[in-house]
């Protein structure tokens, strides 16, 4: 079974965590403070799964497209939108990296434990810096290093156990972000231990520069 597989075999109750529900609060709140979104922001939701951190957003921007490899996350996300009636609030099916590049150009892009899942965050980095506009800000959160205890062995999609924070702000560096700050935004707790999950945000560099 492939990721993409998977998610869409439990997006029909993935919002029944009450873990995922409340870590979509908190990385929203973190969001608020390190980034301050206004409503002349138009967001990118990378790997939205049903929308959970996009709707949290979608109050405070003018515009919010939540992308996504899974038909099935992004089936229910749509639901949400429809029965929320938000005109403001699109998808956008991906079906490889690349195809980022049709979802448009953003003020901000956001993403929560979605990195872990992908193989090449060079690749996926330059792909944001590539999409935002002057002045854009990037605010990615995901796991603290972990020793492969976070997942279930069945899980077989994951290519980061978690990251090491200096590290990954380097990596933003490196592909042309500035004003790098992070954040414990939340922390998991599961099979009695505990998994913090870090905000990191940034702003990109002029294309000049």
């Amino acid at each position: 079974m492939t990721d993409t597989q998977r998610f869409d075999q439990v997006a029909g109750t993935w919002d029944e965590d009450p873990g995922r529900v409340a870590l979509a609060r908190a990385v929203a709140d973190a969001i608020g403070c390190q980034v301050g979104p206004s409503a002349s922001m138009d967001v990118l939701d990378f790997g939205t799964g049903t929308g959970l951190l996009a709707l949290a957003v979608q109050p405070y921007v003018r515009s919010v497209t939540g992308a996504d490899t899974s038909a099935g996350m992004l089936e229910v996300f749509e639901r949400k939108v429809r029965a929320l009636g938000l005109d403001a609030v699109r998808s956008c099916r991906l079906d490889r990296l690349e195809s980022l590049s049709a979802a448009g150009t953003f003020d901000l892009i956001i993403s929560s434990m979605t990195l872990h899942h992908v193989d090449d965050l060079a690749a996926l980095f330059a792909q944001f810096r590539a999409l935002l506009r002057n002045g854009g800000r990037l605010a990615v959160a995901d796991l603290d290093t972990e020793d492969g205890t976070f997942h279930s062995p069945d899980v077989t999609d994951v290519h980061h156990l978690g990251f090491d924070r200096a590290d990954l702000r380097a990596q933003l560096a490196a592909a042309g972000f500035e004003d790098l700050r992070e954040t414990t935004a939340f922390v998991h707790r599961r099979h009695g231990r505990e998994y913090p999950v870090f905000l990191i945000s940034g702003r990109a560099l002029p294309a000049s520069r």
